[in-house]
């Protein structure tokens, strides 16, 4: 790998979960690891990888930041994981990707070439804001200016490519919001172990 082509993540792992009543959702248990686990596995090909939330055992070599104050929301947070990513690409990613794969990240990476970057589209041709990788001169110089408090009000007007994850039963940008989310996971993760 390339200086040019080495990337650092970002993963944010400090919403309040409030569809979760409030659970630790980076934490909870998708088919015998935890989610923040599934996502560092992602991305263990990442020179740095740079946690915003609460420090987690399971990522042990990841740098830990808060946003101030914690829970102020993406674009704090976001903010807060860039000033300490190093390489010439990041990785930004949810804590809770399931089905993320090194794969999936590698594609993106790929994409993202000669563009600011590219993120996972859903079957409704929706950006998933936390699932792409971005040129990280693009992405600070978006944020020194951004007054709003919306992903996609900071990075659609990147123009990031956008990929889509298709015939895939489980899709790199699925996510885990609420109880239903989380065991539909599990169950597709037991299937496939099977």
């Amino acid at each position: 790998m390339t200086t040019d082509d080495a990337y650092d993540a970002v993963i944010l792992a400090g919403g309040a979960a409030s569809r979760l009543r409030g659970a630790d959702k980076p934490g909870l248990l998708v088919g015998g690891r935890t989610l923040v686990e599934r996502v560092g596995a992602a991305v263990a090909n990442a020179r740095r990888i740079v946690l915003v939330g609460p420090d987690r055992p399971e990522l042990s070599a990841a740098v830990v930041v808060r946003e101030d104050p914690p829970g102020a929301g993406p674009v704090p947070a976001l903010r807060a994981g860039l000033a300490r990513v190093e390489a010439s690409w990041v990785a930004v990613l949810a804590a809770d990707l399931p089905f993320l794969t090194a794969d999936d990240v590698d594609a993106l990476h790929r994409r993202a070439r000669g563009r600011a970057g590219a993120v996972y589209v859903d079957d409704g041709d929706r950006p998933q804001w936390l699932t792409g990788v971005w040129r990280t001169s693009a992405l600070r110089d978006a944020l020194a200016g951004y007054p709003g408090a919306s992903l996609r009000g900071l990075m659609a007007p990147l123009d990031p490519a956008r990929v889509r994850a298709a015939g895939r039963r489980r899709p790199a940008w699925y996510d885990c919001d609420t109880e239903d989310d989380v065991v539909q996971a599990s169950r597709l993760i037991e299937e496939n172990d099977a």
